[in-house]
């Protein structure tokens, strides 16, 4: 049936029952282990979607040994942790087809190890306690040589300046990365300097979202240089919930209207001082920066401006990968 079924075309399998309430069947360990070597053999799946499942080691090891067409793998919410990581990484050492692996949430010791050769790649909330960060080296390096991946996500890290230094290391030679995803981290006014210089770099780089961080102004002058830099080629930002005041989204402001490349930008959970709300609406009206473009909307009380909150934000994900291989943009979230 499965030979039949398969023949002829490509599909994604969806199987959203391990993601929705508890009243749905969810797959069980068996149950994934028959799946998996059903597709063995298969050459026309190319996508799978997350599964909840103990033996998610077994599992891979029928679908890699057997099947060299799958592009997506999404593991994300399974604690599969430090063996279960290893055992996957080993396996991808001799895989070159898979292009997405996501891996949040799966209590694995070190994620850095699965980068190389993926266009895109979620490492939210790694069990790291390294204050060293030697992830953000082994991070470097693979961005120093890898010209596939597009889309980086590094929320949640626990990242430094120190991180960020070692990071922007391997991006000043990146060739390949799109959108860069920095949230909630530990990065300050330091870290900024050293992620404003790489972008006076780096030609290639478009979305940067830094939001709940701590660059308070002198980290945004650091970016508002960088982005006012001939030849920067930013496209979104977001520095919402930065501790950031009034010179410095006042310079961001400049920034943004110097580059004409910046279309998105976001600052709702900073300091909206009134030089701020005074300069925001006549970025709008005059058409610099489009209101579904940001994430605060003028209006005025009894002739004083003030900024309210406008539920929009970057996307989640920007670039997604079609059957064929082929970079797509990707459906757009309403936030974060």
């Amino acid at each position: 049936m499965w030979k039949t079924c398969l023949r002829g075309r490509n599909f994604t399998l969806k199987l959203p029952g391990n993601t929705r309430p508890r009243q749905v069947q969810r797959l069980g360990d068996d149950d994934v282990l028959a799946l998996c070597k059903c597709l063995q053999n298969s050459e026309c799946v190319t996508g799978e979607p997350p599964v909840l499942c103990q033996k998610v080691i077994v599992c891979q090891k029928v679908i890699f040994d057997g099947n060299s067409s799958l592009l997506s793998l999404r593991l994300s919410g399974n604690k599969i942790g430090r063996g279960g990581g290893m055992e996957v990484a080993g396996m991808l050492q001799e895989n070159s087809t898979l292009q997405e692996l996501q891996l949040a949430d799966c209590d694995l010791v070190n994620r850095v190890q699965f980068l190389k050769g993926f266009h895109a790649d979620i490492l939210h909330r790694p069990l790291l306690f390294s204050h060293q960060e030697e992830w953000a080296v082994h991070c470097s390096a693979m961005l120093t040589v890898n010209s596939s991946l597009v889309e980086l996500h590094l929320g949640k890290m626990g990242m430094t300046d120190t991180g960020m230094e070692r990071l922007t290391e391997g991006l000043r030679r990146n060739r390949g990365l799109r959108y860069l995803d920095l949230r909630c981290n530990r990065v300050t006014r330091d870290g900024a300097r050293h992620l404003a210089s790489m972008l006076k770099q780096n030609r290639v780089l478009e979305i940067v979202d830094l939001s709940s961080n701590r660059i308070e102004d002198d980290g945004a002058a650091h970016l508002s240089e960088a982005i006012s830099w001939p030849g920067c080629s930013l496209k979104e930002l977001s520095v919402c919930r930065n501790s950031i005041a009034a010179e410095g989204l006042l310079s961001l402001a400049q920034a943004v209207k110097a580059n004409t490349s910046l279309t998105h930008i976001y600052i709702w959970g900073n300091y909206l001082e009134e030089p701020v709300c005074q300069v925001t609406p006549s970025l709008i009206s005059s058409g610099r920066l489009r209101q579904e473009q940001t994430d605060v909307t003028p209006y005025e009380v009894d002739g004083h401006v003030f900024l309210a909150e406008v539920f929009q934000s970057l996307r989640k994900h920007v670039y997604s990968t079609d059957c064929d291989g082929t970079d797509v943009p990707a459906k757009t979230d309403a936030t974060l």
